[in-house]
């Protein structure tokens, strides 16, 4: 039995590293569904909660979720290198059960905003809570799996954020016409759908301590000052395998605001000023279309999860990237978001937006040494956050002056920028294991 645990284990074909459980794998996949569920209906809600629960004018709607994404992302920017190198020192598990109490405290307190300062405020909370929670996603992931087998997990990763993601847009934005049947006015809906989320939030808190691996045994605790470890992760981008995951960071967190915060204001304002449905059945129509979307992520994570197993991981980034750059570009040519048109062009984002999460993942967690890892996944995450922030700021800016489909146009070209630019390097990546002998690289691994 203790040799078992020294050697891991094998989790649905995946290889795990020394001492991680399939318990402590059933709970990360559990983590990393919840979380893109949490984030995936914190965007997608918003239109119900402007227009239904503050009665914001819908010409607003564009800029007021900007300014929520910036706020948001500026808590994450401020908080995700720390809790990174955080995570070095406390371990991986404390950091997890903390991000997800926060967020269920940012979703108690959300509906209760008297105004928009007030709701960016909470929107801080939830950020810093969702930087915890991502953050120790991709560096679990590193953690947990051997680097052969990365690219396999990752893509159970990948089909796990494309349920949390249905399980959100087909459910949870249903719960407010649901609640509306059952006798309750519109805004007594919106507060019975955040009361739900928050409950989830906190059971995911629990089930995150008790069944996600213990931080490591104090002799194995790192004994680098915590501004040192934040130094090191900015460092190590001299690496220019670790500079190209951190741009494809930018674009692929930047892929799931776009389409959780734009696509269903997009379709919610459409529905209502268009096709006449009040704001529970836009809010409905619109959840079915970014579905589709997250439908396609579910079933193109293993693609992507093999791909980055098989050919170079730079390569695999490059391709999803390319694709992200088709898809989100190819928004500006359609005119009837409810249309033939716009199903191919969500299915299409779908596969791009699950290919750079994955790929961008598995090229981080394969440059990365394990004494410093959880550093660097925090300045990894941070540049997802800086993603977010400049998307929500342009990509509002251009939602309410230019067309609804401005945040797809920008990031769809910023995509193309990465591409260009990781075709100049991607024969100067050298894998960081291949860069040491096989005895130094076990001396820096984990030993609890």
């Amino acid at each position: 039995m203790h040799d078992n645990y020294q050697r891991g284990t094998t989790f649905l074909g995946v290889k795990t590293s020394p001492g991680v459980s399939g318990l402590n794998m059933t709970v990360f996949y559990a983590t990393c569904l919840a979380s893109i569920l949490l984030g995936t209906f914190m965007n997608a809600f918003q239109p119900f909660l402007f227009s239904e629960i503050m009665a914001i004018p819908r010409e607003q709607h564009g800029v007021l979720s900007g300014k929520l994404n910036f706020a948001g992302e500026i808590a994450i920017i401020a908080t995700v290198g720390l809790w990174g190198a955080v995570s070095d020192t406390v371990g991986r598990r404390l950091v997890m059960t903390l991000g997800f109490i926060l967020v269920g405290l940012a979703f108690y307190l959300y509906p209760s905003a008297g105004s928009v300062n007030e709701l960016m405020a909470y929107r801080v909370i939830y950020g810093v809570g969702i930087a915890a929670a991502t953050c120790m996603i991709v560096t679990l992931l590193a953690d947990f799996a051997e680097d052969k087998n990365r690219g396999k997990a990752a893509g159970f990763q990948g089909i796990c954020n494309g349920i949390g993601a249905v399980l959100a847009l087909f459910v949870l934005l249903r719960l407010p016409q649901i609640f509306q049947s059952l006798g309750q006015d519109a805004v007594q809906s919106g507060f019975s759908t955040y009361y739900i989320v928050v409950a989830f939030a906190l059971v995911m808190a629990l089930l995150s301590w008790t069944g996600l691996k213990s931080r490591a045994s104090k002799h194995d605790t790192p004994k680098i000052p915590l501004l040192s470890m934040v130094v090191n992760g900015v460092k190590a981008a001299k690496d220019p395998g670790i500079a190209l995951a951190y741009g494809g960071a930018f674009i692929s967190r930047a892929n799931l605001t776009i389409v959780g915060a734009f696509m269903t204001l997009w379709l919610s304002n459409h529905g209502v000023a268009e096709a006449g449905m009040n704001a529970a059945d836009a809010l409905k129509k619109a959840g079915i279309v970014v579905a589709i979307a997250q439908s396609v992520a579910l079933f193109g994570a293993p693609f992507f999860g093999i791909l980055t197993d098989k050919i170079s991981r730079v390569n695999a980034l490059l391709i999803a990237l390319f694709i992200s750059f088709v898809g989100y570009t190819s928004t500006y040519l359609i005119s009837d978001p409810f249309g033939s048109a716009m199903l191919v062009v969500v299915v299409i984002i779908g596969l791009s937006e699950i290919g750079a999460i994955i790929t961008s993942g598995v090229l981080i967690a394969q440059q990365t040494p394990a004494a410093n890892r959880g550093a660097v996944i925090g300045i990894f995450n941070l540049s997802g956050a800086i993603g977010i922030l400049v998307s929500s700021l342009i990509g509002g800016y251009l939602f309410d002056h230019w067309d609804y489909s401005g945040p797809f146009v920008f990031i769809g070209c910023c995509a193309l920028l990465v591409v260009i630019w990781g075709l100049i390097v991607r024969h100067k990546v050298v894998p960081y294991q291949t860069k040491l002998p096989v005895e130094t690289e076990a001396a820096l691994e984990p030993q609890a």
